[in-house]
């Protein structure tokens, strides 16, 4: 373990879970959780008080969620475009059966739903930001996209030698213009699309989570596939994706306000960045879709 909020691969391992990340896992760790599962057959999640996002990361699964049954098409990897997701609110129990790599993301709430499945081809893809900052994001999680009462979950692709989650931005006081959320990183790594690297190669990005008050926090890893990294507060970012390596991370966030909206504060130093992204192209090897619509 290199601290406190970084969680290597099978480190949080549980019963059939490669990983559970949430109350109790992490200091004071409240308002977010995530499941993570290496699956062939069925998996299985009692009706509890938390609300629930099924991401499949890789395969197709079958969700059974109180009386209504899915089919969620799943894909090849996360690096092949959007997936079908599913939602499930509180007192909903769960059942997940397929062959594949699944997550669960999680949040304590107080509001019972139906459940509601987003399709691959109504998932909102935006292609954020531009020049070495070019990542792709599938907000189908978010405000304004899937319903929800807590939980906003997405998930984005870097492309090698590209930045994200930069400048580096803090959610941790509640104000007009910013939201008080914890968020986990689920992070996956793979060699750069059209290249064939030699056996042996170790796909890997980098990590980065520090202090914005007096509250103490310091993160500064190398990440690969089935790494978790907490951020309870401070800033956090850069995520970068290493020349030949792609990397991907599934964000999970919630915090204790009614509000469910995602406000961010860029730390002054390098807030200047955000605005030369007017004067650059985007990245052309974006976006990232299905395999079968690759070039």
């Amino acid at each position: 373990m290199t601290n406190e909020w970084l969680y290597p691969r099978g480190s949080l391992a549980e019963g059939p879970w490669e990983s559970i990340g949430g109350a109790g896992r992490a200091p004071g760790w409240t308002h977010t959780g995530i499941r993570v599962a290496e699956l062939d057959g069925e998996i299985r999640l009692p009706a509890d008080a938390v609300e629930r996002m099924v991401v499949p990361l890789a395969g197709s699964f079958s969700v059974v969620l109180g009386d209504s049954r899915w089919e969620l098409a799943g894909r090849e990897s996360v690096f092949h475009g959007p997936t079908d997701v599913a939602h499930a609110g509180i007192d909903t129990p769960l059942r997940v059966i397929g062959t594949g790599r699944v997550a669960v993301a999680e949040a304590p709430a107080t509001r019972s739903s139906d459940p509601t499945v987003m399709r691959a081809a109504d998932v909102p893809v935006e292609i954020r930001g531009a020049g070495r900052s070019t990542r792709q994001v599938h907000n189908f999680g978010v405000p304004g996209a899937m319903a929800a009462q807590k939980l906003i979950v997405c998930e984005v692709i870097t492309p090698a030698e590209n930045w994200s989650s930069y400048p580096p931005h803090k959610h941790d006081a509640p104000s007009p213009t910013e939201s008080e959320l914890e968020e986990i990183y689920y992070f996956e790594t793979a060699p750069a699309r059209g290249t064939t690297p030699p056996s042996g190669a170790e796909p890997f990005g980098l990590f980065a989570a520090y202090a914005s008050d007096r509250r103490p926090i310091d993160t500064t890893a190398r990440v690969g596939t089935g790494d978790i990294a907490f951020v309870p507060y401070g800033y956090h970012g850069p995520a970068v994706a290493a020349p030949g390596y792609d990397l991907y991370y599934l964000n999970v966030m919630a915090g204790p306000g009614a509000e469910r909206a995602w406000r961010i504060t860029d730390d002054p130093a390098h807030a200047w960045v955000r605005s030369s992204w007017a004067h650059q192209r985007p990245d052309p090897r974006l976006p990232y879709a299905a395999k079968e619509t690759d070039a």
